[in-house]
C-alpha cells in the first residue's frame, strides 16, 4: 500500500481543497475497506480515496442536510432532515431503497440481521428473517425496518424526546435507545416490547457503548454511568468532564470518553479512576477508536489525532477478570477501517510511529 511521508505528531500536514468536494460542511464520516464515506449539509453523500482524498463517488437523493450514514454488507445507509431514512448500492451510486415515516429528522441508525438473533420470531409467533434497519428520531421514536421492501416492520413509541444514540445486543435479542429526554430505554428487539427505563442522567443520553453486558451512557450532564443492563442499575458514574459526553469507547479495562470539552479522559472501570487526560483538540470529540494500544480522536475541528495509551492499558490489564481476557483473546481481530466506523470530519493515511497526516475532504 502506497503511504505518504506523514507529518510529526501534533502538526496537520493539510492538502489542497480537492475539486468535487462538498458544498457545505461534513456532518459524519465513516472509513470502510479504504474508502472513506463522508455525508454533508449539501444533501449529499461521497466516498473517497483515503490515500489521495480523491472524490470516487456522489451519491444524490437527499433534500436536506444528511446527519448519519452506515455502511454495512454492500450496504450504504443514511438519515436526513428530509425524515427519511435511504438504503444506497455502494458500487453503483444509486438509491435501492427509501424508508419513510419519521415525523421528522433521522438523527441515528443501525442494522442487524435476522441471522445474528437466536430464534428470532415475532411477537405473533411467526419466523422473522433478512436484513433491517433501526432509525431513531427527533419525533420521539424509534423505527425498524425490512431492508428489502422498506415497510415498518414496527415502532418503539415511550421517549418524549428526541433518538439521539442506538445500542444493539443481538444475541439477547436488546435494543437500548438513548434520548434528549435524559432516560434509555430497553426494547426486545424481535416483538418490540418495552422491557426497562434507565432513570438516573440529568442531561439528554448522547452516546451508547455495551460491553459484556455492562452499558455505559454518556450525557449532557456531563457524566458517565455504567448500568448492568439485566437489571437497569447504575453501578458508577464517571466524572471530571466540563462538558457534554459525545463519545465513548470501552478497551482493555479502560473507558476512553470525548467531550464537548475538546479533551478525551480514560477512566479505570473498575476503579472508576480518573487516569489520563488527553489535551489538543480545540473543538467537540465526535469519534474514539482504539486500534494496537493507540488511541484514535476525532473531532468538528477537522481533525484526527492519535495517542501512545500502552502504559494506561497496560496497568488496567492487571485488574481485570482471566474470563474476561480470555473472551477478548478469542475475539477476531479486524482492520483499522472496520473499527474506526463513527467519524466525523475527516479521514487520515494510516499512522506509522505515533505519526499521522491529515486529508481534508472539503
Amino acid at each position: 500500500t502506497h503511504r505518504r511521508r506523514p507529518s510529526h505528531f501534533g502538526q496537520e500536514a493539510k492538502s489542497p481543497v480537492l475539486p468535487g468536494g462538498h458544498e457545505s460542511y461534513i456532518t459524519f464520516c465513516q472509513l470502510e475497506n479504504e474508502a472513506a464515506f463522508t455525508c454533508s449539509a449539501d444533501h449529499t453523500i461521497r466516498k473517497w480515496d483515503v490515500v489521495t482524498g480523491q472524490c470516487l463517488a456522489v451519491y444524490r437523493g437527499h433534500t436536506s442536510i444528511v446527519n448519519r450514514i452506515l455502511v454495512a454488507k454492500d450496504y450504504l445507509f443514511s438519515g436526513s432532515y428530509d425524515r427519511t431514512a435511504r438504503c444506497w448500492s455502494v458500487d453503483k451510486e444509486r438509491q435501492i431503497q427509501e424508508f419513510r415515516g419519521h415525523r421528522n429528522c433521522v438523527l441515528t441508525l443501525a442494522h442487524y440481521s435476522s441471522k445474528d438473533i437466536p430464534d428470532a420470531s415475532s411477537a405473533e409467533g411467526e419466523k422473522v428473517s433478512g436484513d433491517f434497519l433501526v432509525t431513531g428520531s427527533t419525533d420521539g421514536t424509534a423505527k425498524v425496518w425490512w431492508v428489502s421492501s422498506g415497510c415498518c416492520y414496527q415502532t418503539l413509541r415511550g421517549h418524549t424526546g428526541a433518538v439521539l444514540c442506538l445500542a444493539l445486543d443481538e444475541l439477547n435479542q436488546e435494543l437500548f435507545t438513548g434520548s434528549t429526554d435524559s432516560t434509555i430505554r430497553t426494547w426486545n428487539l424481535v416483538t418490540g416490547e418495552p422491557l426497562k427505563v434507565f432513570k438516573e442522567h440529568q442531561g439528554s443520553v448522547i452516546c451508547l457503548e455495551l460491553v459484556n453486558r455492562h452499558l455505559y451512557s454518556g450525557s449532557a450532564d456531563r457524566t458517565v454511568k455504567c448500568w448492568l443492563a439485566d437489571t437497569g442499575e447504575s453501578v458508577r458514574t464517571f466524572r471530571a468532564h466540563k462538558h457534554s459526553v459525545s463519545a465513548l469507547k470501552y478497551h482493555a479495562g479502560t473507558l476512553f470518553t470525548g467531550s464537548g470539552d475538546a479533551c478525551a479522559r480514560a477512566f479505570n472501570t473498575e476503579s472508576g479512576v480518573l487516569q489520563r487526560v488527553f489535551r489538543g483538540h480545540t473543538f467537540i470529540i465526535n469519534c474514539i477508536q482504539v486500534h494496537n494500544e493507540v488511541l484514535y480522536t476525532a473531532s468538528h475541528d477537522g481533525t484526527l489525532r492519535i495517542w501512545d495509551i500502552h502504559g494506561v492499558c497496560k496497568q488496567n490489564l492487571r485488574s481485570r477478570p482471566k474470563r474476561e481476557l480470555a473472551q477478548n483473546r478469542s475475539t477476531p481481530k479486524r482492520s483499522l477501517s472496520q473499527l474506526f466506523n463513527n467519524k466525523v470530519g475527516c479521514t487520515v493515511t494510516p499512522p506509522q510511529g505515533g505519526e499521522c497526516e491529515t486529508i481534508e475532504l472539503l
